[in-house]
């Protein structure tokens, strides 16, 4: 059974061809929104820092929400035990029967202590070569209230606005991109939402994490962070859930580590059959995705998502994400042997699965 899919970008095809494949084509890599969906990755994240870090230059890499949390794992000196830190603990929260927003918020204070440990933050700000970049939505009306039914109507008329263009988005929402220091990474949003950069830094990387995972409705907002504008802060998937952007200025190609084929844009564009991504912004983009013959072989024939906490029981639910992250180490095996076998890989690689506008 073939378990991982590789598709790429008409750009980055022909650079493999031209250039074999290695770490040294990669200069970016992106980690998308999703919860407990990337436990189907956990495989890869468990080997691909050690495959970037022989590339031997920075490489940059992007994440929001589940991803922020899987890029904050790899800047860390130990990226492996960073990523079993996450594993462990996110497939084993429990919750109370009808958890309260904040008992979900506690347990994700916890859950990123866990993961960054002692020293976590600082590594990831000193790493030379892993530079960690976390997205995190800025409100600007009705979202920044904690009270639900303000927090509701401004969700619905972001929803409503974003259904007319993506450009309307940032009427609502303003895109934060936390940076590590020197990184020198630039981005093109064809939609030209509202962005601010700001450096991570001891005193705003673990707030700027939380924030980027802190889901509408579901989880507390972060409130003033330092070094960021003044506001309330919440989950960079609403901007950026699968990514529609350009990076840069480097020419290198983009990893891109999926638990879909196919991505979407932002948070509202989930029901929105006909919003694509650009062209340009996956142009040079290798994506690696579990195979469908893969995921049907998953109990329950799935990948986990966050309605697993509704509708199964802990008991169910445990063995279930383990067996899942356990199995992702077969999609690990499976790059590793690609990539040391450059015509192999090519031979693999297919074109991108889903139309772009």
């Amino acid at each position: 059974m073939q378990v991982l899919d590789v598709y790429a970008g008409p750009q980055a095809i022909k650079r493999i061809k031209a250039e074999g494949f290695s770490a040294s084509l990669f200069d970016y890599m992106l980690g998308a929104s999703g919860g407990p969906k990337w436990f189907i990755l956990a495989g890869l994240d468990r080997v691909l820092p050690r495959f970037m870090s022989s590339a031997a230059k920075p490489i940059h890499l992007m994440g929001s929400s589940a991803g922020a949390f899987r890029m904050a794992c790899y800047g860390q000196k130990d990226p492996l035990a960073a990523i079993n830190r996450l594993a462990e603990h996110y497939s084993g929260t429990v919750y109370s029967a009808k958890p309260s927003v904040a008992e979900i918020s506690s347990k994700a204070r916890d859950l990123v202590s866990y993961v960054l440990s002692d020293n976590g933050a600082a590594e990831i700000i000193a790493n030379p070569q892993l530079k960690a970049h976390f997205v995190v939505a800025l409100c600007k009306g009705l979202a920044r209230f904690e009270r639900t039914s303000l927090q509701m109507l401004g969700l619905i008329g972001s929803a409503s606005a974003n259904a007319l263009t993506r450009r309307y988005l940032g009427r609502f929402f303003e895109r934060v991109i936390f940076d590590a220091p020197e990184s020198e990474l630039i981005i093109q949003d064809p939609y030209k939402l509202p962005t601010h950069r700001c450096a991570l830094t001891p005193e705003n990387l673990r707030e700027a994490l939380i924030a980027s995972g802190s889901i509408p409705l579901v989880l507390e907002g972060i409130a003033n962070i330092p070094g960021a504008p003044a506001g309330m802060y919440r989950d960079g998937g609403i901007v950026d859930y699968h990514f529609d952007l350009q990076l840069g200025p480097k020419d290198g190609l983009v990893l891109y580590p999926h638990f879909y084929s196919t991505p979407i844009p932002g948070w509202f564009d989930k029901q929105l059959r006909g919003r694509k991504v650009h062209q340009a912004s996956y142009d040079n983009v290798v994506m690696l995705v579990p195979s469908a013959e893969f995921v049907a072989s998953l109990p329950y024939a799935k990948i986990p998502d966050r309605k697993d906490f509704e509708t199964l029981t802990p008991e169910q639910r445990i063995p279930y994400w383990h067996k899942v992250i356990a199995e992702s180490d077969r999609m690990g095996e499976a790059f590793l042997a690609l990539a040391e076998t450059p015509e192999k890989m090519l031979a693999q690689i297919k074109p991108l699965p889903f139309g772009t506008i």
